[in-house]
């Protein structure tokens, strides 16, 4: 049974089912959606709950099978979730998916709670998935599209008691709320939230959004992307330790360096083109501070080192999900400190130097 996202709430209301499956590459609106479902659990008797990653080749699948027989004595009623990083689950794994699938609609005492990543059509076509999708509830957690995130922001604001200006002025405001957390949604409920907590409910004017949104942060990821793009390490360091012991939330500060990274190779392979530069700094919506720092950086920056920057904002991609990478540390914090200092070192490196004119004898 497939469900969309805004239908979540009735359907918990009605009554819960005994498997979800929770894919796609949101993460706020994944963990919002998997809260309501475990406190409905909660609400329901699921007193007690286990939870299992997937993590390599050997991971021991049948400790996920026997979960939902080893209930304690103090409990009637268990939830079990399965996290799913990579999105494959592996020979085995699809076998130990659709026996449990096949076994979830006969258990009464437990939930299950499968989370994946984004899956795509050919993944959604495997056994596996269609075990999970036949016996339980399947949601896709899609991005919310740039267009429809002023309106999202609005939604949000209201849930706390909050609005903008009616008008002009007030889709002014929605607007450039929305520019600044760049389509990302944990950045955008970190700042709703900041708004709640500094100010009293009913209408919002523009300029208390865009102080509190600029100013309130002691530490900003979106001020650590300049301190990386401007190569001063020992700043984007302290910010690292700022915004961990702060509790900011490591797929954030992951998406800010990584959308710099993407960004910076697409001005790249358009510079190689033949874009002019300010063109194209333009089209990726890149203004302001953070301009001048990609018209001195994307220069120096070599194809080669685009690639790896690339390839590896994908790996700690992983890790802040609980995915180890070869070479890489495993706790995602020091990850996320050497994709930054991997970051500066590329974008510092001297321009290649012009071989001098042999003076004329």
């Amino acid at each position: 049974m497939q469900l969309a996202l805004n239908q979540l709430a009735a359907h918990l209301h009605k009554g819960l089912r005994p498997l979800y499956t929770l894919y796609g590459d949101e993460p706020l609106q994944q963990q919002e959606a998997a809260d309501a479902i475990r406190a409905a659990a909660r609400a329901a008797g699921h007193t007690e709950r286990s939870v299992h990653t997937v993590q390599g080749a050997h991971f021991d699948w049948s400790a996920v099978l026997a979960a939902g027989g080893s209930l304690s004595l103090f409990a009637d009623k268990q939830l079990v979730e399965l996290r799913i990083p990579s999105g494959k689950p592996g020979k085995d794994g699809s076998a130990a998916l659709q026996q449990l699938a096949a076994h979830a609609a006969q258990d009464e005492h437990t939930l299950t709670l499968v989370t994946l990543p984004r899956l795509d059509a050919q993944t959604k076509k495997g056994a596996w998935f269609a075990a999970l999708e036949a016996n339980g509830v399947t949601m896709a957690i899609d991005p919310i599209e740039r267009a429809a995130l002023p309106t999202w922001i609005a939604q949000r604001l209201a849930q706390q008691g909050q609005r903008v200006a009616s008008g002009e002025a007030g889709q002014r405001t929605l607007q450039f709320f929305a520019d600044r957390v760049e389509g990302n949604l944990l950045a955008a409920h970190q700042e709703i939230q900041k708004l709640g907590l500094l100010q009293p409910e009913g209408e919002l004017s523009y300029e208390v959004v865009e102080q509190a949104v600029l100013n309130v942060a002691r530490y900003d990821v979106f001020k650590l992307s300049e301190a990386v793009l401007s190569g001063n390490l020992p700043r984007a360091m302290r910010m690292l330790d700022g915004l961990q012991a702060e509790g900011t939330a490591e797929v954030l500060v992951h998406w800010t360096l990584a959308e710099d990274i993407r960004n910076l190779k697409r001005a790249k392979d358009a510079l190689a083109g033949g874009q002019p530069l300010p063109m194209v700094l333009r089209g990726l919506r890149i203004w302001g501070a953070k301009e001048k720092l990609f018209e001195r950086v994307v220069p120096r920056l070599t194809p080669n080192a685009a690639v790896r920057l690339l390839h590896s904002a994908h790996l700690v991609d992983g890790i802040v999900k609980g995915l180890p990478a070869d070479g890489w540390p495993r706790d995602s914090w020091q990850a996320l400190r050497k994709l930054a200092m991997d970051m500066a070192s590329a974008l510092q490196a001297a321009p290649a130097r012009r071989t001098p004119l042999r003076a004329e004898s």
